[in-house]
């Protein structure tokens, strides 16, 4: 058996090396089918490892909660849902108060969002330079361990500093460098709105950029006293909380009992609030993702059963051109299942050599991605590459079963007589 296997596997690949280019043209299908689902494949787990990486930088036990629900909106939001009454700094204290699964919390206010695809333009100016499009809030300072915020230069503001309604802000990295260009921002005052705030800080960068809002990297964050010092009118609130180890769901099931009464919500009625966490974000991308992939494998199936179709064309026309060697080989004692084995390893193996060929370009074009677009994140994953080989191989194996079983059933006195 495993000597038919290897002679049968020589034969196949003897017969690829004599007809390149109408080997090449009749797995061409194939070819484009398989480079297609590798390409696809890596951009969707490159996606899907950056909003991991990126969600998992904010910490695991982190419940976001706004007057919608964070994370990735399926559609446009409902009129209810963009006239909704904003979460307070009361309801922040509630939550404080009255969750014992909550181990902290962190409200910051900005200006009210009337419409989400437009958020208001904020501009900073420092000297002569200026910079529009900030994300731009008060906060208090539990922001630093509810979002995991790290200052590579300078330091947070402190307690004091915000019942002092200090005028001093931490910026985000892309504004430090807009701003300050390899200087040392600290101490600087830089203006935000028409307000001067004095630089004691400048963030890390966030990981994994691909969720990453491009004003998150312009913040400029000031204390929650006193943004509301300079913008008593501002009332959007966002509240970001940490529930206890252990304790996510009862947290989430507390927050909402607070919430609800807080926020005045009859029982029967749907509540007016959203919370999300970082792990129902991953499942929402999760299964945007995999619309995707599905829609883009039946995309790519045309391809292959085009060269499905080819590879069995090209069989049959191989049964044809070779019956006087299939009589031969019947006459000295061939059985059927070893001219089917003969036929199927020819099919196998030349669509399994256009899934090669599909793999390689795949991985080409991820390489190519990296160089050319790095902010689009592109990572093959080992069992793409098995499953695009496998499914070359499986093309072959099926779409070549009649030509194998033609073959397979000629007689082998008339196949001595063929010219």
């Amino acid at each position: 058996m495993r000597i038919s296997l290897g002679e049968n596997t020589i034969m196949a690949l003897n017969t690829l090396r004599e007809n390149k280019t109408r080997s090449f043209l009749t797995v061409l299908g194939v070819v484009i089918g398989i480079t297609a689902l590798i390409t696809v494949a890596s951009i969707l787990v490159g996606f899907y490892e950056e909003v991991t990486v990126y969600l998992e930088d904010y910490g695991p036990n982190t419940i976001w909660i706004f007057k919608v629900a964070p994370g990735i909106s399926p559609g446009r939001l409902t009129a209810e849902e963009r006239n909704r009454k904003p979460l307070s700094f009361e309801d922040s204290v509630a939550i404080r108060q009255g969750c014992p699964a909550v181990a902290k919390v962190s409200d910051s206010i900005f200006k009210r969002i009337y419409d989400f695809n437009r958020p208001p333009v904020i501009t900073a100016r420092y000297k002569d330079k200026e910079v529009n499009g900030l994300d731009y809030s008060g906060t208090d300072t539990d922001y630093v361990d509810v979002y995991n915020a790290r200052p590579y230069l300078g330091r947070f503001f402190t307690d004091a500093e915000n019942m002092h309604r200090s005028d001093v802000a931490v910026i985000g990295y892309d504004l430090g460098q807009a701003f300050f260009q390899g200087q040392d921002p600290l101490n600087k005052t830089i203006t935000v709105e028409g307000f001067p705030y004095q630089v004691i800080g400048v963030l890390e960068h966030r990981k994994g950029q691909l969720l990453q809002d491009p004003r998150v990297e312009k913040q400029v964050i000031v204390p929650f006293r006193t943004y509301r010092k300079h913008h008593p009118e501002d009332d959007e609130n966002f509240i970001g909380a940490i529930a206890a180890p252990g304790r996510m769901a009862e947290a989430q099931d507390e927050i909402r009992a607070v919430l609800r009464r807080t926020r005045h919500v009859p029982y029967s009625a749907p509540e007016n609030f959203g919370l999300s966490t970082a792990k129902q974000i991953a499942d929402q991308f999760k299964q945007i993702t995999g619309s995707v992939a599905l829609l883009i494998a039946v995309v790519s199936s045309i391809g292959l059963l085009v060269g499905g179709v080819g590879v069995m064309n090209i069989m049959l026309m191989s049964v044809t051109q070779r019956t006087r060697e299939i009589g031969v080989r019947k006459a000295i004692g061939a059985r059927r299942r070893d001219v089917i084995s003969q036929f199927l390893t020819e099919a196998v193996v030349l669509t399994g050599a256009g899934g090669v060929i599909g793999v390689l370009l795949g991985l080409l074009i991820s390489v190519l991605i990296h160089i050319f677009l790095p902010r689009l994140p592109s990572s093959v994953p080992l069992w793409a590459v098995v499953v695009a080989v496998v499914v070359s191989m499986s093309v072959g194996l099926f779409f070549g079963m009649y030509p194998a079983i033609k073959a397979a059933r000629l007689d082998p006195v008339d196949a001595l007589r063929y010219e």
